[in-house]
């Protein structure tokens, strides 16, 4: 009796500990898994799009500052020495030879030009440049999103084959238990070689689809690795299937999605650098008026040619172009082709991305279906494989009738998590067709 009672508590000792250690190593696991929202922060943050992006805007801030420099006056300094022979000299009767040049000549001056007015051409270029400068950044949120979606196909693939695979394993744990069963009922003649075969023949397919799920997670790990930029091998995704459709009344879908789709703003802004280039264009026949100044010495003054005395200059100047070979009127009609074009891809854009919302909204409505098909079917496979179990244990039907049964149990599992998952991912699909923030 005692020994007995110690075999007792030993076992439930055994068992607490067992417990433990599992619960243990789930919280491990959970704590060394990558969210959905991890993921895509780490994609975003050092991912070579986004740093290409952000150096686009450092170039524009570049070329705000290049087209400011129109205002601002170019002073420079120069120096010259020329060696000047024959030299010219002039002979007056009873006054004697003079040299009208010097042999050696120096000059040096300090030069200043400035533009005074341009009708507006400096401040036009001013203003494309800061345009630039905000298509810059759209196009940067636009890498955020795009790769923002790429994570969350990333992520719901590699739910779907982490959890296919455990299913797939269940399953062949299963099968090789059946096996082992009828493999011992063969021995006493109460199966025949045929059950024994037909067993491992699921076995092997389950081998096979397994090997092929495993491939497909290697492939997604992959894609994982090349987003987040991490080296080595990465932590499972964590299985959260949560998502939250965003609050919009109906007919307001399309405007909303017209005014956040960053597609479109980058399109507006391109229509806007279109029209200003076009207003540009008309004014590079404008005449321009500039200043000009010079201070500095030379030499080279009669009578004393060789004495470095100072001089300046100071004068304005008008340019007025008259005639282009007509390069202007052509610049002009490519300009005004441009605003058109943009004004097309505009409408593209429109519905395209019309179409991508009422996409998404038709797989989200399929998806829903299809988990509440799939859930009747998974319970009805349960309790078919329950009514099989027992038919089996009394000898009704054979062990290959079981097998059927468990295998539609896993195959509606299955179906029952692709479902989710679609879901879950054609709602990701759907905000990004409205162009709500993914990161």
């Amino acid at each position: 009796m005692k020994h007995l009672l110690n075999n007792i508590i030993g076992s439930f000792l055994i068992l607490f500990l067992n417990i433990n250690f599992a619960a243990a190593a789930n919280s491990l696991q959970m704590a060394d898994s990558l969210s959905l929202k991890e993921i895509i922060q780490m994609a975003v943050k050092d991912h070579p799009t986004i740093k290409l992006a952000g150096e686009a805007i450092n170039s524009a801030d570049a070329r705000i500052g290049l087209a400011r420099s129109g205002y601002y006056p170019e002073v420079d300094l120069t120096a010259n020495y020329s060696n000047l022979g024959p030299v010219t000299k002039l002979t007056i009767p009873d006054m004697g030879t003079f040299q009208l040049f010097p042999t050696d000549n120096y000059s040096a001056s300090i030069n200043y030009r400035q533009m005074i007015y341009d009708f507006g051409r400096t401040n036009q270029g001013i203003e494309i440049e800061k345009e630039n400068r905000v298509l810059g950044e759209e196009t940067l949120e636009q890498a955020r999103q795009k790769l923002s979606l790429l994570a969350v196909n990333n992520y719901f693939s590699l739910v779907y084959l982490q959890s296919a695979i455990k299913i797939k394993d269940e399953q062949l744990n299963t099968l090789n238990e059946h096996l082992e069963h009828v493999k011992k009922m063969f021995e006493t003649g109460s199966a025949t070689e045929y059950q024994v075969l037909t067993t491992r023949v699921k076995i092997s397919g389950v081998e096979s689809q397994k090997t092929d799920l495993g491939a497909a997670l290697a492939a997604q790990q992959a894609i994982l690795v090349s987003l987040t930029g991490k080296e080595g091998d990465l932590p499972p995704v964590k299985t959260d299937l949560t998502s939250d459709l965003p609050v919009i009344p109906q007919d307001s879908v399309i405007a909303y999605a017209f005014r956040n789709r960053d597609e479109l703003r980058m399109n507006r802004e391109k229509a806007s650098i279109a029209g200003m280039r076009y207003d540009l264009t008309k004014l590079q026949n404008k005449p321009v008026l500039s200043i000009m100044a010079a201070a500095g010495a030379k030499n080279g003054y009669v009578p004393y040619l060789n004495e470095l005395r100072p001089n300046y200059v100071v004068g304005l100047g008008l340019r007025v172009p008259l005639f282009d070979g007509t390069k202007n009127k052509y610049n002009i009609q490519q300009s005004r082709s441009a605003v058109s074009s943009a004004d097309f891809e505009t409408e593209y854009i429109k519905r395209t991305v019309v179409n991508e919302i009422s996409d998404a909204r038709q797989n989200m409505i399929a998806a829903e279906k299809k988990i509440a098909q799939f859930t009747l079917q998974l319970e009805q496979a349960q309790k078919a494989y329950s009514l099989a179990l027992t038919s089996f244990n009394s000898g009704v039907i054979t062990n290959l009738d079981l097998l059927d049964a468990n295998t539609a149990v896993s195959e509606s599992r299955l179906l029952l998590l692709k479902s989710k998952i679609d879901y879950a991912a054609s709602v990701y699909r759907f905000r990004a067709a409205l162009g709500d923030r993914l990161y």
